[in-house]
């Protein structure tokens, strides 16, 4: 069968023809046994018809009653999830709330209410369209995954329209605890599931930033996301393995195959029992060097969820979302108290926040940038900033105001150039000097660090680093551009290997240019995440790793059972070697006695 999978690992070459493993994307750690349930939760049909002018009021109204039910039906889950003490639940879906609630829908809804004279449905199907399709124009991951939030606000507010004829939720009440199989679910649906009932989730699309990834994990319920086709392959009642830390999932498995996972079910429980109750214990490798292990987030509330999770900061504030599905950009006043609510809440530990990451086209403003053929090398990001100063300087002055709040730092993403960098650290000067001018507080001292994300950026590390507060290596943009493999695209993913022969060497260039000018280096990709890949890293001098929240418990768990001896000589040894796979089998090899049970791996 087409969906079997005939490489990496040996599970499907012992499958009986009954069984069939399917390959997806890890969602949420975890390892599952039990029936399906599968769902469907794609949107329903949408009846388009057209109103008479006087009726336009009244199709409003019907909009912004629907806007208060699915509030209400928003706040109730929301409730929900606080009385199981989820923080990253509840912040997520509040902010789905701000979402349903948000004027800029409402008046494209409207425009196409009175002028276009279409129903309040076929409004609002047609609005929700036009978003999505604008982020997902952009053809970046980061979008692309936005672009599935406002699928699903669109879903709710839908479902208010049509009350009588379709139900607020697709999820069915489980009485039995089953394995739920969608090709999609939407934050909220997700975090009003029980663990008792719930067993796993699968889904057809996804990724591991996805917000009901996300949720999954803050649920410690076990995920596999992208998996293609999934509900047409699988029946409610048959029988399914979900391994979500490998991301695969076993249909009909055979009773070995069921043994085996039972097995590893068990050992992962003993490891995550004794993961608990280390929050506040600094991260430290067995011979006492102490590496800092911090948080990358994108929305404000989850910087308590970091905080928890043991992280001792903030490495990586993703300032994009306050730009998406928005009419105008953010005010100052509105990015400043958000600024301001992280820095108080992560006080006094520190917090680095990246300025916008974004493309002129991924704005739903006013300002649009020409179609580009590929936006990835195009206006975003930094040369976006330096092309619109005023829109910089407005995030920067906010910046600079929260900075009195606690312990700030400024990065500069997709910088390529000394004079880029130098042109933004001119507008963050001049953003200082109107902050002063307007008579609001701020920090003595805002260092100023940029991501390396690009070759010349490493290459010329330092040069860079004369002029660089601190440097955050990107893994993941730097692997994309280096190696020329769209990280997105899922036929050419074994070729982004962080292990790449190239792309260690770039590392080493930017820790030499930061230990010889005395300039913090970090790593903030998913390689940072990656337990073998952090021992590479911190063998190369690496003493900072900057993760997903839930993964800072796994790391220093790992981090703790490293010696700094036996990592240098990985990093040495990852010299001779030639190809991703030779490396990555040699750290392997190295440290699986040590990380074998922190990391559950294949080989029991």
């Amino acid at each position: 069968m087409a969906e079997e999978r005939s490489q990496t690992g040996s599970s499907s070459s012992h499958a009986p023809p009954s069984s069939v493993v399917l390959d997806g994307i890890p969602g949420s750690p975890g390892l599952a046994i039990g029936p399906a349930v599968v769902v469907d939760t794609r949107r329903p049909g949408v009846p388009h018809r057209h109103i008479v002018r006087s009726a336009a009021d009244e199709e409003m109204g019907r909009y912004d009653e629907a806007v208060r039910v699915a509030i209400q039906g928003i706040r109730e889950v929301a409730d929900k999830a606080r009385e199981r003490a989820t923080r990253a639940e509840t912040s997520i879906i509040e902010a789905y709330a701000l979402m349903i609630e948000d004027e800029t829908l409402r008046s494209m809804v409207e425009r196409h209410v009175r002028i276009d004279r279409q129903g309040a449905e076929w409004a609002l199907d047609n609005a929700i369209t036009t978003m999505v399709e604008q982020l997902r124009s952009a053809r970046d991951p980061y979008l692309a995954e936005r672009s599935h939030d406002i699928e699903f606000v669109g879903d709710r507010l839908l479902r208010a329209l049509m009350v009588r004829q379709l139900p607020l939720s697709v999820v069915p009440l489980m009485v039995d605890a089953a394995i739920l199989v969608a090709h999609d679910l939407s934050p909220a649906e997700t975090a009003g599931l029980s663990r008792d009932r719930v067993q796993a989730i699968v889904t057809e699309v996804g990724t591991r930033t996805s917000h009901t990834a996300i949720l999954a994990r803050a649920l410690e319920i076990p995920a596999v996301v992208g998996v293609r086709r999934i509900t047409t392959l699988v029946g409610s009642g048959e029988v399914l393995v979900v391994d979500g830390s490998r991301g695969q999932v076993i249909i009909s498995p055979s009773p070995g195959m069921v043994e085996v996972a039972r097995s590893r079910a068990q050992r992962r429980e003993r490891v995550s029992l004794g993961l608990r109750g280390t929050r506040d214990i600094p991260a430290a490798t067995r011979c006492g060097t102490r590496v800092d292990l911090l948080a990358n987030i994108e929305l404000p509330q989850e910087a308590g969820v970091a905080i928890e999770q043991g992280a001792q900061g903030i490495g990586l504030y993703r300032t994009e979302f306050l730009y998406i599905a928005r009419n105008e950009p953010p005010s100052e006043e509105e990015q400043y108290e958000i600024y301001r609510a992280v820095l108080e809440r992560v006080a006094p530990l520190p917090v680095t926040l990246r300025t916008f990451d974004i493309g002129g086209d991924k704005f739903m403003s006013a300002f649009q940038a020409p179609a580009e053929m590929n936006p990835a090398l195009g206006l975003r990001a930094v040369r976006l900033g330096l092309a619109q100063p005023e829109l910089f300087l407005t995030q920067l002055r906010a910046m600079v105001r929260a900075s009195v709040h606690g312990n700030l730092s400024i990065m500069v993403p997709m910088i390529s150039s000394v004079r880029e960098f130098r042109a933004v650290r001119e507008l963050l000067e001049l953003a200082k000097k109107e902050v002063d001018a307007a008579g609001y507080p701020r920090a003595a001292e805002i260092p100023l660090g940029m991501m390396v994300e690009v070759p010349a950026a490493a290459i010329l590390a330092r040069q860079f680093a004369l002029d660089a507060a601190f440097f955050s290596i990107g893994t993941n943009d730097l692997v994309q551009y280096s190696l020329a493999v769209d990280r997105t695209n899922q036929e050419l993913a074994h070729l982004a290997s962080p292990y790449h022969p190239a792309i260690l060497r770039l590392i080493e260039l930017v820790i030499e240019a930061g230990r010889e000018l005395h300039r913090p280096v970090s790593v903030c990709g998913a390689m940072a995440s990656d337990p073998f890949a952090a021992a590479l890293l911190i063998g190369m001098g690496i003493r900072s790793l900057s993760m997903e929240s839930s993964s800072v418990p796994t790391l220093k768990a790992a981090i703790g059972r490293i010696g700094c001896h036996e990592a240098h000589t990985a990093a040495e040894r990852a010299k001779d070697c030639v190809t991703a796979r030779e490396v990555e089998a040699m750290v392997r090899t190295t440290f699986q006695a040590e990380l074998r049970e922190i990391v559950a791996s294949d080989e029991e």
